[in-house]
């Protein structure tokens, strides 16, 4: 992939506050330049932030969501995932081996970027898989962290337990309208991934609002020619499958190498379970392409009881991916911890960041216990970016349906 460095630092062009900073890949091969952007005023205890995935650029997608801190006067390191963007390739222009994915060489990432910077303890941010990843830094780097918050907690590979009590209790077992236009759908032969992804991404962009009406469109049916309520289920359908490959948008959303990590040691390839709606259907299509299960990296229930900082859940209501049970029992856990559960669904770095950025600016400020009063004010806020507006397009089209 000798191209790809240059197409994605093309991307990046602009972007203010990009450094590097060599590093190992894996025990043999050559190293590789790891990316990294710091922005905002400096102090000598700045917040890293790290989204979800793996396979989500931190460079590149994120630039508005920095300049919105800056604002804020916050102090932002954003490491760029290695075997993504324009931490993808090795000194010789190669893509990362898969022997270079494990969660313990990205923590170490990080904790090189704060060496670099001269940090010696950092406020910690994750989203979703990169609260997975803040949460083991913590584990495996105690002495670097100042505080922590936690936007849709991942923190085993058993939470798929909870992810399907929190699906098949509201869109299969309950006597709801919904529920029952799903269980029509799937008695029709509506293949079960993608009626799965479809409706979870559905709540949690719009919750019933949304999906009542998308579901119902769907079990009369339209024909041949597309309508708004079809058009809003393909979209849907789009984002949500990712077309059953490893989607990759360079310096954006990279899952083929990355995605490692997710199989080997967060199991993404957990077998299903034979029964209807099942998350692990999720990445089935993918478990071929990479490497089984071997083991998580740490115990994160065990190391967060003894976690000696301060951590901040970020919970969305409507989220079906990290269910709010995530929270509550990692919670139940940390010995100083404080839950915020906002009306959104999954990652509110990419859905509501401005929620994000508020809670992470308490967190700073020494002011993390007052989130959970500050809910209202938290959902007022606006919602910016591709993915916030996104429901804001489906359900468009789901009201000239409906009207």
């Amino acid at each position: 992939m000798i191209l790809h460095r240059p197409l994605v630092s093309s991307l990046a062009v602009g972007t203010p506050g990009v450094r590097h900073i060599r590093r190992p890949a894996d025990d043999g091969g050559p190293a590789f330049d790891l990316a990294y952007v710091r922005t905002g005023p400096r102090t000598h205890r700045p917040t890293v932030v790290v989204p979800g995935g793996p396979g989500l650029g931190s460079v590149v997608p994120y630039r508005g969501f920095r300049r919105q801190a800056g604002r804020l006067g916050l102090d932002l390191i954003m490491v760029e995932h290695r075997g993504v963007g324009l931490s993808r390739t090795d000194t010789s222009g190669r893509d990362l081996p898969d022997s270079a994915m494990r969660v313990a060489a990205v923590a170490g990432d990080i904790a090189s970027v704060l060496d670099r910077e001269g940090v010696d303890s950092a406020h910690l941010a994750g989203s979703s898989y990169g609260s997975y990843v803040v949460s083991c830094l913590g584990a495996l780097h105690p002495e670097r962290v100042a505080g922590m918050l936690l936007d849709s907690a991942l923190q085993s590979s058993t939470d798929i337990d909870l992810e399907r009590r929190a699906v098949r209790s509201m869109f299969w077992e309950a006597d709801t309208d919904i529920a029952a236009d799903v269980r029509r759908l799937h008695a029709r032969g509506e293949d079960g991934r993608r009626l799965l992804d479809v409706i979870r991404a559905a709540h949690e962009f719009g919750g019933p609002e949304l999906l009542g009406p998308l579901l119902r469109g769907r079990v009369r049916g339209r024909g041949r020619f597309p309508t708004p309520d079809t058009v809003a289920w393909q979209l849907l359908e789009a984002y949500a499958t990712r077309g059953g490959s490893p989607a990759r948008v360079p310096g954006v959303y990279e899952f083929d190498i990355a995605g490692t990590i997710g199989f080997r040691e967060l199991g993404y390839g957990t077998p299903t379970d034979g029964l209807p709606l099942d998350p692990a259907l999720t990445y089935a299509p993918l478990a071929h392409r990479f490497p089984g299960f071997d083991a998580e990296p740490v115990d994160l229930r065990r190391e967060t009881s003894r976690f000696t900082w301060p951590v901040v859940l970020l919970s969305g209501t409507r989220d079906l991916r990290t269910p709010p049970a995530i929270a509550d029992r990692v919670a139940s856990i940390a010995p100083d911890p404080v839950v915020a559960r906002i009306e959104n669904g999954h990652s509110a770095l990419d859905t509501h960041p401005e929620a994000m950025l508020v809670a992470i600016k308490h967190l700073v400020d020494g002011r993390h216990d007052a989130l959970p009063g500050q809910v209202h004010a938290l959902n007022a806020l606006p919602r910016r970016g591709v993915s916030a507006r996104f429901p804001d397009l489906l359900a468009g089209l789901v009201r000239r349906v409906e009207t």
